[in-house]
């Protein structure tokens, strides 16, 4: 794995919605998301978001959609890969930062989906959450075992960044104080 790249690089966020977000354990995922979906607005990556059944789970948590200029896409299945693989062609992209909610079912399955097409993943360990503590490591290991790079914001903004000479370097680090 190499380290981010501005150019290359496109954030997935995942089912980071009302209901998910009260049943997690730990609920600092959407704050970690709304700084993602910030950074990737002030660098100008490209933010696909998905919502797993939002009639019933609610839309992605305010504190993401008043930040976030992204495109949104409703699913049904686990893995989002089939529901966003159209828009990742598009973009020419090949690394994905990822974050969401579930880590072990929606964000595990839709990594191994994406490592499976050839992406190279950065999983936000500080932006993924599940219900349950055991859940949530379970599926980090199984995604770090799949490939995937086990990161956290800070690490991923910074690689993006490359130094402090970077014309965004001050609005990230304004964004992550």
């Amino acid at each position: 794995m190499s380290l981010l790249n501005q150019d290359g690089t496109i954030v997935v966020i995942i089912d980071i919605q009302e209901k998910l977000v009260n049943a997690v354990y730990d609920k600092n995922v959407a704050s970690v998301a709304s700084k993602l979906v910030q950074a990737a607005k002030i660098l100008e990556i490209p933010v696909l978001i998905t919502e797993q059944y939002p009639k019933g789970l609610g839309e992605t948590v305010t504190k993401i959609k008043e930040k976030a200029e992204a495109i949104y896409f409703e699913k049904n299945s686990f893995s989002a890969f089939n529901d966003i693989k159209e828009a990742l062609g598009k973009s020419g992209k090949k690394q994905v930062i990822v974050c969401g909610i579930e880590a072990h079912i929606c964000v595990h399955q839709t990594v191994n989906d994406l490592i499976e097409a050839g992406f190279e993943v950065h999983v936000l360990k500080d932006g993924v959450a599940s219900r349950k503590e055991f859940e949530l490591t379970q599926g980090i290991n199984r995604m770090e075992k799949n490939c995937a790079t086990i990161t956290c914001l800070e690490i991923a903004l910074f690689e993006l960044l490359k130094g402090s000479s970077h014309s965004c370097f001050k609005a990230i680090q304004n964004l992550i104080k």
